[in-house]
This record gives C-alpha cells, structure tokens and sequence, in this order.
C-alpha cells in the first residue's frame, strides 16, 4: 500500500504543486470501504492505470464510473470514492491557475464536476494511462506525466497573471487573508478579482481561502489524532471551536467528530495510514 507525495521537476512547478500517488491492492474486494473525500483547494488530473474508481457526489448523489482519467474541477461537496482490488491512482495537483492556463477553459465551468479527461486532452491521455501501466516504479510514472505535461504546456492556452502568485501564497498562509490584501497583491480591484478568481480557480476567493484553512486543520487531526479540536481550531486560525465546527458542517455536512469517524473507516486505515497528504 502507498500513499505519497512527490514533488515535480524544477521546470514544472510553476503548474504542479504535488504528484500523488495512491496504490492499494485488496485480498477482498467485496469488503472494500469507501473512501469520504472533503473538499480541497485544488484542481487534479488523475490517471487510472488499473482498476478505476467510482466516484459518487455525497449531496448531489450524482456519480461518475470507469473513467480511465479524470479532470477534477474545485469540488464543494464530499465525495464517497470506491475503489477496485488492484488500485492506482496517479495525481496531478496543480497550482493555482495552472489548469486554466493549460487549457484555457473558465474553471468555473467545471467547478463541482468531474471530466473524462478524454475529452479536454483527446490525443494523448490513452498513451499516457498505458504507459503509466507499465511503467516499473513510481519515477518512470513521474517521467512519464511530466513528458506528457512539457507537451501541455507548449500548447499553453492563457498567460500567467501576478493573481495566480497571490493564490499561491495563500495556500500557506495558516491564518485566512484579506480580500482587499489579495487585490492589493494582484494589481487588481476587488471586482476585477473576483472575477479573475473564478475563471482562475472556480470560486471566490474568500471561499477558497476558507477552504485552505480547512484542509490545515483536516490534515492536522490526521497528524495528530489525539490533539484536541479546540487547539486545532486555535492553531488554523479559527475565532474558537465553533467556527470551525461551522465550518466543518459547510463543507461536509457534518461536525469534525462525525466526519473524522468517516475518514477512519476508509481504505488506508487497513494499512495503518491516514490521510495527511
């Protein structure tokens, strides 16, 4: 079983933040347990190589199923993944900006929604999905994504633009920001960033920022399954533990209590891992 994070070619980074790969293989595929994935700030391409992935929306109830690869917009909702006996999935997490640039299409269009990737990347996603099939281990994958992504990116569709770094930024920041900070950052007006921001990202920026916040503290009850909510709360920048029950509720319906005992029955739990990634 392997759940890790690698970090793209220095060539590169200005449109991936992280490849992650997920790979497990299962005895018992009767006794497979979803997978409650909240949202993240994040646009992803993921290959799947071997068995797929069924993908259901946790509000909506809309599903996607055996897609070979699969761009993922800015998700709002949960979502229940199911996974095959012999699973791999290779991610690509861009930064913030980059799938727009790449392709041009308006990210709002695809926000809460999930692509066959065949559709946006039409020449070359089946060679990649074989070539990752029989690559030998995880560096010839990444050689392989990264060829395919030097070819993206000679195609690129728009500019960079000075928001897409302010983007970046924030998802560092432990504390929320400011919308008048990231005008200011971007060179822009609030107007004219809020409708940057949703061609860039999908959403606004203030929802973005939140998201960020979030994830911090998701990922740090996985990292530290015994420290208490309110001095997660607290150390995410969070007015006190009901804000960031509040906020939790939003994002996916449930308190961190309720949706933490969600995470801890899915699939990498049998191996001994949490999501921290």
């Amino acid at each position: 079983m392997v759940l890790s994070e690698f970090q793209p070619s220095p060539r590169l980074t200005e449109y991936v933040r992280v490849y992650r790969i997920v790979q497990f293989m299962f005895d018992h595929p009767e006794n497979i347990p979803f997978k409650c994935y909240p949202p993240r700030p994040e646009h992803c391409l993921s290959f799947y190589p071997r068995d797929t992935e069924k993908v259901q929306y946790a509000d909506s109830g809309k599903w996607h199923t055996n897609l070979k690869s699969v761009l993922f917009g800015q998700q709002q909702e949960v979502t229940n993944r199911y996974v095959g006996k012999d699973f791999l999935v290779f991610q690509i997490v861009f930064r913030p900006g980059a799938l727009y640039r790449l392709t041009g299409i308006p990210s709002h269009e695809i926000t809460n929604q999930s692509l066959d990737a065949e559709t946006v990347f039409p020449s070359t996603i089946k060679e990649v999905n074989e070539q990752l099939f029989h690559s030998p281990d995880f560096k010839s994958m990444i050689q392989v994504v990264e060829k395919f992504l030097t070819q993206a990116e000679a195609k690129q569709q728009k500019d960079a633009h000075r928001l897409d770094h302010v983007s970046n930024q924030v998802l560092t920041m432990k504390d929320g920001v400011s919308i008048d900070w990231m005008a200011k950052e971007s060179y822009l007006s609030n107007r004219q960033l809020e409708r940057k921001f949703l061609d860039r990202m999908g959403v606004t920026p203030k929802y973005f920022s939140r998201l960020v916040r979030f994830e911090n503290a998701f990922r740090m009850k996985n990292q530290f399954p015994d420290k208490d909510w309110l001095s997660i709360a607290i150390h995410c920048g969070y007015h006190d533990y009901q804000h960031l029950v509040k906020e939790y509720q939003e994002f996916t319906g449930k308190t961190p209590t309720e949706f933490h005992l969600l995470d801890s029955a899915g699939p990498e739990r049998q191996f001994g891992e949490a999501d921290t990634y």
